[in-house]
């Protein structure tokens, strides 16, 4: 259960629905497998696995939710392969040539048919709210996994406003002055790893790995211009990460004293077990994302949410409307 990716949405709008009524909406969007006939299946499970029926697990005021994603494994290259084979046998009887558009038509049939027997892979994706903090907490390393919870959990209770959560100063120019300093910031220290790339050519790019960053051949390279998007760092000591230009966490490990200082609650029951992890682990989560910030300049509360550019777009309509009806009258 212990995060080890950090992608963090910064709610635009108060959280105010509790354990009870969350669970009770996620239940209406509850995991149900694949048919023999789906591609893919999303929905809620229980946190606790077999050890609970809730979907939702509260501890110390912050809600963990988890989502479950089963697709239908169907490799591309047997699929082509069956395809080729019927192109050929239809081209040898009708004497033609088959079409691209025909291909897909026969792509279709050819899914449709191996679907019902193909293999199913699971995954989970663990999350959870934190309303104190303002705060939804994603163990994602894409983006596109994170949007992807958010927008089932934003169909799921009607309203979810949040943005990527974002610092006042850019992440890429503040890492880079931390390690051309060199001197990281407080309550850090710099990792072993980094990743510094060219602003004026994307696809220049050195990554170093098992490194020591305050040699001279890194400070040159940030002498010749090259920016720093990734960095390793570890926070007090106890938690080290891989930070990128975007404000993500990846890689997170923490140190074998917080992972005893769970263990040490003498958990009578996996649920026990769960609790104790789960307040650690967000307790911690949420003092290093705080030092991060602080490190960054702050947070930035200018960006607008989704709900927020579509309520403004909306109220412009509104507006347009009401001009336009006002000119026709007078």
């Amino acid at each position: 259960m212990w995060f080890k990716n950090l992608r963090i949405y910064r709610l635009t709008k108060e959280f105010t629905l509790d354990a009870g009524k969350l669970d009770e909406l996620l239940e209406t969007q509850a995991f149900v497998p694949c048919g023999s006939q789906d591609s893919a299946r999303y929905g809620w499970v229980p946190p606790l696995g077999r050890h609970g029926s809730q979907l939702v697990h509260a501890t110390n005021g912050y809600l963990m939710i988890c989502a479950k994603k089963q697709e239908k494994v169907i490799p591309a290259a047997v699929v082509n392969e069956k395809v080729e084979e019927l192109a050929q046998v239809i081209s040898q009887k009708e004497a033609r040539q088959v079409g691209r558009k025909e291909r897909q038509n026969l792509k279709d049939e050819v899914l449709l048919e191996m679907r019902p027997k193909a293999f199913a892979r699971s995954r989970l994706q663990y999350a959870y709210i934190a309303p104190q903090d303002g705060w939804v907490v994603i163990d994602a390393a894409s983006a596109s996994a994170a949007e992807e919870l958010l927008e089932n959990l934003r169909e799921a209770i009607s309203s979810l406003a949040v943005v990527p959560l974002s610092a006042k100063n850019l992440p890429q120019q503040t890492m880079t002055h931390w390690l051309s300093a060199p001197e990281a910031p407080l309550q850090f220290d710099f990792g072993h790893e980094c990743e510094l790339r060219d602003p004026k050519d994307s696809g220049s790019v050195i990554r170093c790995k098992n490194q020591d960053l305050c040699a001279e051949e890194i400070h040159n390279h940030l002498v010749a211009g090259l920016q720093v998007h990734k960095l390793g760092l570890t926070w007090r000591g106890g938690v080290e990460f891989l930070a990128d230009d975007q404000l993500s966490l990846k890689r997170i490990k923490f140190s074998d004293e917080l992972l005893e200082k769970a263990d040490s609650a003498d958990a009578e029951s996996a649920v026990h077990q769960f609790d104790a992890d789960f307040a650690v682990m967000t307790l911690e989560i949420s003092a290093l994302v705080k030092d991060l910030l602080t490190a960054f300049g702050g947070v930035n509360t200018e960006s607008a949410s989704v709900e927020e550019i579509m309520a403004k777009a909306s109220r412009q309509e509104a507006d347009a409307l009401t001009k336009e009806v006002d000119e026709v009258v007078f």
